[in-house]
């Protein structure tokens, strides 16, 4: 589904990325995480084209999409949810959700139905299309963001730290939303701070330091690894889980 081979990318002639390697199967949901700093929202904006790669190339589904435009990426089938301040504010739920179909904006009726299909899947959208964004709870402004990001029905979507600044409420809206977009059939890519959250939730992981792989696996193995710990905090924090 999604291949990233030897991807290479970073900010001002800075390399924070070197020489990724990365492998997301179709219909399920892989986590990076990592430590801060380690480029773990650099490789989602390399995928989505915010940010154009200096080597290495990015496929999805066999085709080259490596420094394609966000545009570009997106008419592909790649969505993004931002980390943060996706919406808004003074825009209404059913306002921000419609924003996501721009791409085929002339399609009414298609627009409408694939509205009336996500309220299904997001109570938000049939409880209070009028709210403003900016009244919401975050766990509902979460919500609102996956919808517009399911408008154009994208084969993957691409989610920056889905549960960041969020409350434990909060985290079970969003843990039940992510696995309605996989019932739907959605691969998802991930990054997560929240490592317990994103490896109870995902079925791949990867461990990203330093702008490299450190681990790959199921989220299974990634959990139970016995250097997880030293990855994130180094001989301290592994010695303090003793």
């Amino acid at each position: 589904m999604i291949e990233i081979k030897g991807l290479v990318a970073g900010y001002g002639g800075l390399d924070i990325l070197r020489g990724v390697d990365l492998s997301v199967d179709r219909g399920g949901i892989t986590c990076i995480v990592g430590p801060n700093g380690a480029g773990k929202s650099t490789v989602l904006k390399a995928v989505s084209g915010i940010l154009r790669p200096t080597a290495g190339s990015v496929r999805i589904d066999g085709t080259d999409l490596t420094g394609r435009d966000p545009e570009a990426v997106l008419r592909a089938g790649v969505a993004q949810v931002p980390q943060r301040n996706g919406l808004f504010t003074r825009l209404t739920v059913r306002q921000n959700v419609l924003m996501g179909a721009y791409v085929i904006r002339k399609r009414r009726r298609l627009i409408e139905s694939r509205y009336d299909a996500l309220a299904e899947t997001f109570p938000i959208l049939a409880a209070r299309p009028g709210a403003l964004a900016g009244t919401l709870s975050g766990g509902q402004r979460r919500m609102v963001e996956f919808a517009r990001a399911l408008m154009l029905e994208p084969a993957v979507v691409l989610l920056d730290e889905p549960t960041l600044g969020l409350d434990p409420a909060s985290l079970a809206i969003i843990g039940d939303s992510v696995r309605a977009m996989i019932a739907a059939g959605t691969t998802i890519l991930m990054v997560e701070q929240n490592v317990r959250f994103g490896l109870s939730i995902a079925t791949h992981a990867m461990v990203l330091t330093a702008g490299t792989v450190a681990l790959s696996g199921t989220a299974a193995e990634i959990a139970a690894h016995p250097r997880l710990m030293d990855l994130f905090f180094g001989d301290a924090g592994h010695a303090g889980t003793r």
